[in-house]
């Protein structure tokens, strides 16, 4: 049976709470919150996921790119459980570009992220992995890791003018 969870939605005070460091990723919890946050994004129309918007702190996020409505020229990419990620710019070049979120529906704005990160994470399997990872998925993975130290897109927003609705979003893309 697929069991989705509920998506925590701007204001809920988990998403502005730092996340707690996984320390073993083999613990029943953590298994059950993996799999909920797998089952609960392919639910949905997005590319990534972090474990706070299920309402669990834990530091887990998902980031699988592929092209949706909300996403149509996404990169196809396997989904991958990162757990306890972190990330080094590989330059300090920033581009933006539209970002949403799950927990913020409807809206969309101008985000300025780096292009080129390295990443470094532990798999599911307990193996700690790095990763280099460049545009939307980079992106992606910048968005989910905010999520995991409390801070929403919206904060990375340079201009309150590049915030539009999810409608006009859809418009630009023609």
């Amino acid at each position: 049976m697929t069991e989705i969870a509920e998506i925590a939605q701007l204001g809920a005070k988990i998403l502005r709470q730092q996340a707690l460091v996984v320390d073993d990723v083999h613990a029943a919890d953590i298994r059950q919150a993996i799999d909920l946050m797998q089952q609960t994004l392919a639910g949905t129309q997005g590319v990534g996921l972090a474990a706070p918007q299920i309402k669990v702190s834990k530091r887990i996020i998902i980031v699988a790119s592929r092209p949706t409505r909300r996403y149509p020229y996404a990169p196809l990419m396997e989904p991958t459980v990162m757990i306890n990620p972190s990330f080094q710019a590989l330059s300090d070049a920033k581009e933006k570009g539209w970002e949403g979120c799950l927990s913020i529906p409807a809206i969309r704005a101008l985000v300025p992220r780096y292009q080129r990160i390295t990443t470094q994470y532990t798999d599911q399997q307990g193996v700690l992995r790095t990763l280099e990872l460049e545009g939307f998925v980079a992106r992606i993975f910048q968005h989910e890791c905010d999520h995991l130290d409390g801070k929403l897109y919206l904060d990375r927003v340079e201009d309150n003018g590049e915030i539009i609705s999810e409608s006009e979003y859809y418009k630009l893309l023609r």
